[in-house]
């Protein structure tokens, strides 16, 4: 597969944890709402293109945005914002969306947000190692099932996986691919907590397997819109199970800005690795 130079393809950003101020926050989705409005001038531009945003709307828009300082606003009316908080509404009318969604939490740390998922009925998280680094428990919240304490029991820093557990039982969980089938256009969902948002459900394609050149296993590039605060969500295939979990951004020479993944038979090989050594 594909063995990436950052020097060629450009910075990987593996912190996606939400630790900004309301500056950096309006810096942020200042710059998604750019990409957007370049996107749409291209389309415009493009003869088969149909649809033509309103001179109204543009003059709005940017009346809105000349003259508002808050970050919040920024966060909330945006293009981008508006788009994956109206496919995070659309998708979450799914039943089985609505259950999966049950199962993923909230993690936070002293200056930091993230996003983890249950795995088993008993108290176990899968999230990422830097969510949780250089801490020894941290606070997770079910959506449902309230607030805990959770002891970070297992670390994989090479892989930037992490397994929390909480003195829980009953809680929900999603189900891990065995044997996942990750292939290039395959669709996929994932659910987190991006730009200060909570369990957000939004969807994307696989691209293709690639080699980052500070890691030893290959990741998963996809398609989709990965913000602040989407670090350890699941990545979930058609049948619900968990394929993957989010952990950077990247800007990719012929993909432009991708989320990279790590396939869950790495946890697997870790875990398996790990009970070895200690057998």
């Amino acid at each position: 597969m594909e063995d990436i130079n950052k020097d060629t393809y450009g910075h990987v950003d593996s912190d996606l944890t939400e630790d900004i101020d309301d500056e950096e926050m309006y810096e942020l989705v200042k710059e998604a709402q750019r990409e957007a409005l370049e996107k749409a001038a291209r389309e415009r531009e493009t003869p088969q293109s149909k649809r033509m945003m309103p001179k109204w709307m543009f003059w709005l828009m940017a009346t809105i945005f000349l003259f508002s300082s808050f970050s919040f606003f920024f966060e909330i009316y945006s293009i981008p914002a508006i788009e994956f908080l109206k496919t995070s509404t659309k998708l979450s009318v799914d039943r089985d969306i609505q259950l999966y969604k049950k199962s993923v939490v909230t993690i936070v740390t002293g200056d930091s947000k993230g996003t983890g998922f249950s795995i088993s009925s008993d108290g176990k998280i899968l999230t990422n190692f830097h969510v949780i680094d250089g801490n020894e428990r941290v606070t997770v919240a079910f959506p449902d099932d309230g607030m805990f304490i959770a002891d970070v029991v297992d670390i994989y820093p090479d892989v930037d996986l992490a397994l929390l557990e909480i003195n829980e039982e009953n809680l929900p969980y999603l189900q891990l691919a065995d044997r996942p089938n990750i292939v290039g256009d395959q669709r996929i969902l994932f659910i987190g907590n991006p730009l200060r948002f909570q369990g957000i459900v939004n969807e994307g394609t696989i691209i293709d397997y690639i080699k980052l050149t500070d890691w030893e296993d290959e990741v998963v590039m996809i398609k989709a819109p990965v913000y602040r605060g989407n670090s350890g969500s699941p990545v979930l295939n058609e049948e619900g199970q968990v394929i993957g979990v989010v952990f950077a951004t990247m800007k990719h020479e012929e993909y432009g800005k991708v989320g990279l993944i790590i396939p869950i038979q790495e946890f697997f090989a870790k875990k398996r690795n790990k009970s070895l050594e200690e057998g």
